[in-house]
C-alpha cells in the first residue's frame, strides 16, 4: 500500500511540476528566462530551443538579453521570437539580442489569468486521472484477492486525501500566479 501511495504522490507531483512550468511561460510584466528558453529556432534546418543556442540573462527586471554562441544564429533567434505568440520584439545590436518586456494592459492581464486558470484545470484533471488509476489498481488487487475490502476502502480514502492535498496546492499556485499577473 505504501508503494501505491508513493507512486500516487510522485505522479501527482509531476502534474504540479508541469503546472509550474506552464506558469513560468506566462508573461507577468517581469523579465524571466523561462519566457523564451523553450522557443524553437530553425538552426541549420533543425528546430533547437534558444537555451541550447545562446546564453540568456536578465540584466534588469524588464529586459532579457540573449547572446548566441554562433554569429549565424542571430537572425534565426530573432525570427523565432517574432513568430512566438508572446508579442515581444527583439532588438539586435550585433553582439546581443535584447528584448524589452512592456508593461501589460488590463485586457492582456485578464487573458493571462484565463490561461492560468485553464492550465490549473488541466493539472486538476491530471491529478484526478492519477486518482482514478490508483483506485482502479486497488479494485484490481481486491478482485485478485491480494487485499480485502476494508483495505481497499482505506486505500481509497488515503488516495482521496492525497488528491485533495494536491488540488489545494494547484489552487494555491493559481492564486499566487493570479496576484503576480494582476500586480501593476
Amino acid at each position: 500500500m505504501e508503494t501505491l501511495y508513493q507512486e500516487c504522490q510522485t505522479r501527482m507531483q509531476k502534474a504540479l511540476d508541469n503546472l509550474n512550468r506552464e506558469f513560468g511561460k506566462l508573461r507577468t510584466g517581469r523579465a524571466s528566462s523561462s519566457l523564451i528558453e523553450d522557443i524553437k529556432v530553425d538552426y541549420y534546418g533543425t528546430p533547437t530551443p534558444i537555451n541550447q543556442l545562446a546564453s540568456i540573462s536578465i540584466p534588469d527586471s524588464r529586459t532579457i538579453s540573449i547572446q548566441p554562441w554562433d554569429r549565424n544564429g542571430f537572425s534565426g533567434v530573432e525570427k523565432a521570437i517574432l513568430k512566438s505568440d508572446l508579442g515581444l520584439t527583439p532588438v539586435n545590436d550585433g553582439k546581443t539580442i535584447r528584448i524589452a518586456i512592456p508593461a501589460l494592459t488590463e485586457e492582456r492581464r485578464k487573458d493571462l489569468v484565463k490561461m492560468a486558470k485553464k492550465y490549473t484545470e488541466e493539472a486538476r484533471v491530471a491529478i484526478r486521472n492519477v486518482r482514478r488509476d490508483m483506485n482502479d489498481l486497488l479494485k484490481k488487487q481486491k478482485n485478485d484477492k491480494e487485499i480485502n475490502e476494508d483495505d481497499m476502502h482505506r486505500g481509497q480514502d488515503e488516495i482521496q486525501r492525497i488528491t485533495n492535498d494536491f488540488i489545494k496546492q494547484a489552487d494555491a499556485l493559481l492564486d499566487t500566479k493570479e496576484q503576480e499577473i494582476m500586480e501593476i
